[in-house]
């Protein structure tokens, strides 16, 4: 009986599931064909059926966990200063799925920079979400909650004390427990914030 479509597109889901569970527990470093057909209880055979080649399986690996980052529940994002930390918030490692993803991301680094194709499209990721940040820093300017100054160059020092955190956070969870995380924000975007009048 000849499969049908559906088969296939069960059978890539169930591929899908088994590439995520192994980029969980071994990050990217450990992304083999072997590895994930093991997960899958299947041949390395039957994966190139779906990956010709490693760099076709990376490249699904990097769509999935961009999806999966994308989809994960956010919080309502608020107005001005507020919005800009809702969103900040909504990158840190503050539950066990976002740790999870987390995790991933920081594992992918190493092979998004060894690859100029991947190295160009992170930059462009992470630039489209640093737009995103100078709009709401702009914003917020707008309503007196930050100083004038350039929203990018600050959208950018957002980021970067953000991704920052969310490295010290992953090696070394005990010490950047989610409340610290929330806190050394908080602290971060008050010296960003005007003084208040005397």
């Amino acid at each position: 009986m000849p499969r049908t479509k559906g088969d296939h597109e069960a059978r890539r889901r169930d591929v899908s599931e088994a590439v995520w569970r192994v980029l969980a527990a071994q990050g990217f470093n450990g992304l083999t064909m072997r590895a994930v057909a093991a997960e899958l209880g299947a041949t390395t055979g039957l994966l190139t059926h779906y990956f010709p080649a490693k760099r076709d399986l990376v490249a699904h690996a990097l769509d999935l966990l961009e999806e999966r980052t994308a989809s994960r529940p956010r919080r309502a994002p608020g107005r001005g200063l507020d919005a800009l930390r809702t969103v900040l918030l909504d990158i840190l490692p503050l539950t066990p799925e976002a740790t999870a993803s987390n995790r991933i991301w920081v594992s992918s680094w190493d092979t998004a920079l060894a690859d100029p194709v991947l190295t160009g499209d992170y930059a462009r990721k992470y630039g489209r979400s640093r737009a995103r940040m100078t709009d709401l820093v702009a914003a917020a300017q707008e309503l007196g909650e930050l100083p004038e100054g350039d929203p990018e160059r600050i959208a950018a020092g957002a980021q970067s004390f953000v991704l920052g955190l969310v490295v010290q956070a992953l090696f070394n969870p005990a010490a950047f427990p989610p409340e610290r995380q929330a806190e050394l924000l908080d602290d971060y975007l008050a010296t960003l914030s005007p003084p208040s009048a005397p």
